[in-house]
């Protein structure tokens, strides 16, 4: 069973660009399953019921979704190998661009979308920076000079991908992003394998409840900026 991680910023358009991924696999008789991970709440699994693609929906909560993205996955690779799926989709929350959901050996897609800003690029950490295909939504809606700056800003971050623009909604792009995933190798297990890259550090008071501000109630990994008091609180590092 082929393995996919997809992550992306909100809204991106990650599911639509799955669901016209996943047409392509089934129309080659390949059968598909999808795990979505999210904060608070989630409608795409009805998106993927839809179009008769099973999901298993988990919301992370008061977690940080990357962290329980990690520790279930292993078990979402068992239920789809429980349930013979050929290829298993994981498209993560999409919480924050410090996101880093992917995993060495098993091929990693991003999603972003053109109307994020020309500058998003290099807003946008791991996610980015290690995935092997990256995925440009929403590029119909801009000129062609905005694709092009955008296009050069993904390059700058991550050269060694595979980067094509995406219409979720009409499929056009996503041919290629199938024929790509379609090549990747298969996954047995996901022990002792690696993450590409550390999680958002942690814990510190917040993270476990604290909800008083002060610093006698900061403990753990905290990172303090430096203002220049002369100046009425200036440059911060």
């Amino acid at each position: 069973m082929k393995l996919i991680t997809v992550s992306g910023p909100p809204s991106s358009g990650k599911t639509a660009v799955i669901l016209q991924v996943a047409a392509h696999f089934r129309t080659a008789g390949k059968s598909i399953g999808a795990i979505k991970f999210d904060c608070l709440s989630s409608c795409d699994d009805e998106l993927y019921e839809r179009n008769q693609i099973p999901v298993k929906t988990g919301i992370s909560g008061n977690l940080c979704p990357d962290h329980f993205f990690i520790t279930n996955i292993e078990n979402g690779l068992r239920w789809g190998k429980k349930h013979g799926f050929d290829v298993l989709f994981s498209e993560s929350a999409g919480l924050c661009n410090r996101c880093s959901p992917h995993i060495k050996g098993i091929c990693a897609v991003c999603v972003i979308d053109c109307l994020s800003g020309i500058n998003t690029p290099k807003k946008i950490g791991p996610m980015l920076k290690f995935a092997d295909y990256i995925a440009v939504t929403k590029g119909d809606i801009v000129s062609q000079a905005e694709r092009e700056v955008f296009y050069a800003g993904i390059r700058r971050v991550n050269p060694k991908a595979t980067v094509t623009f995406v219409n979720g909604i009409t499929g056009q792009g996503s041919f290629k992003l199938a024929k790509f995933l379609a090549e990747t190798p298969d996954t047995d297990t996901l022990e002792e394998k690696y993450l590409r890259f550390s999680m958002p550090s942690a814990l510190c008071s917040y993270c476990a409840g604290q909800t008083r501000i002060g610093e006698r109630y900061e403990m753990g990994s905290v990172r303090k900026m430096a203002f220049d008091d002369e100046t009425g609180g200036g440059d911060a590092k």
